[in-house]
């Protein structure tokens, strides 16, 4: 079982940024995507050096490209088959030092749930397979986060069991909800059980999803969608694993957060006044184990891709 040392220490930690003092949140303000070869940053605290992780680091495995080609995902790959994001490009590690990242957990944007079955198993076989190969050129600055087909959770089990002890991955990442189904949902819960038995880190990122960012109401200016919608759906997995009871069932879980936990980590207080509420929405709390921010303390961690210093805070 990993603790919040272990996590770090197996460069799968949740700081997807760097924090500086005064008034200056993820280093300089200089560019740092599309950086030119340079000497490599070191972040230092207190006169200390420490090893900064990124853990909220996407890339795509451009191979995928043959098994998808002829299906509906097709159109869903076709944005990302090139660019800093495709693995491999060399740009990759130029932009980490330039942002003086020392490990980045390199993980997949979860994506694909809606695939049948034989697609799904060879789609995430193959991201996982070269991931794996990327990093194990690379050791001292990647490490792997599996790709899963959750829309069957048992496969998703093997997968994820094959991932971390056939391909030295160190956890998987996931999505906040599985068309249109919660991940509190029952059937989940062969999935969650590997999880703990294995205990690696699970990165939740958010997906498009009706009612959060695919609210009718989000539409027009300001990419709501986006800028809203994917903090709220990270909000809403995380407060139904909460209240389904799904962290109950599963205390060994680790689940790391996109974009600080959504609007839940810094607004938790409003669902534990729910929970200290007699009757009513109230009486939903009488089966969980602990108050809803009593969760951050063990099983929920966070990124910090919050881009304010008082968001950090």
């Amino acid at each position: 079982m990993q603790n919040r040392r272990d996590f770090i220490r197996n460069a799968a930690g949740a700081t997807a940024g760097l924090l500086m003092s005064g008034d200056r949140l993820l280093g300089v303000r200089a560019a740092q995507v599309g950086a030119k070869p340079g000497k490599r940053r070191e972040v230092s605290i207190a006169g200390r050096r420490v090893k900064t992780v990124d853990v909220h680091a996407h890339c795509f495995v451009p191979e995928v490209w043959e098994v998808v080609r002829n299906t509906p995902l097709a159109e869903q790959a076709k944005g990302n088959l090139t660019g800093t994001i495709a693995l491999g490009n060399p740009q990759r590690l130029i932009d980490m030092d330039a942002q003086g990242i020392d490990y980045q957990a390199i993980n997949v944007n979860a994506w694909g749930y809606d695939a049948d079955k034989a697609l799904a198993r060879d789609l995430v076989a193959l991201q996982n397979e070269r991931i794996s190969q990327y990093c194990a050129k690379q050791p001292d600055r990647f490490v792997g986060m599996a790709t899963l087909a959750l829309q069957f959770p048992e496969l998703a089990a093997e997968q994820l069991e094959h991932a971390v002890k056939k391909l030295g991955m160190r956890g998987a990442a996931i999505g906040g909800s599985v068309e249109g189904v919660e991940l509190s949902d029952r059937k989940f819960d062969p999935f969650w059980a590997k999880a703990q038995e294995l205990g690696v880190v699970l990165f939740m990122h958010p997906q498009p999803a009706q009612g959060t960012t695919q609210n009718p109401r989000l539409q027009g200016k300001g990419g709501l969608g986006n800028t809203i919608g994917n903090p709220l759906e990270t909000t809403v997995f995380l407060s139904h694993l909460i209240f389904e009871g799904t962290l109950d069932r599963f205390p060994g879980l680790r689940i790391c957060a996109a974009h600080a936990g959504g609007y839940l980590a810094s607004y938790s207080g409003r669902s534990d006044a729910l929970c200290g509420r007699a009757g009513g929405n109230g009486d939903d709390c009488r089966a969980l184990k602990k108050k809803p921010s009593e969760y951050f303390r063990r099983e929920l961690l966070v990124d910090t891709m919050i881009f304010h210093e008082d968001g950090v805070r």
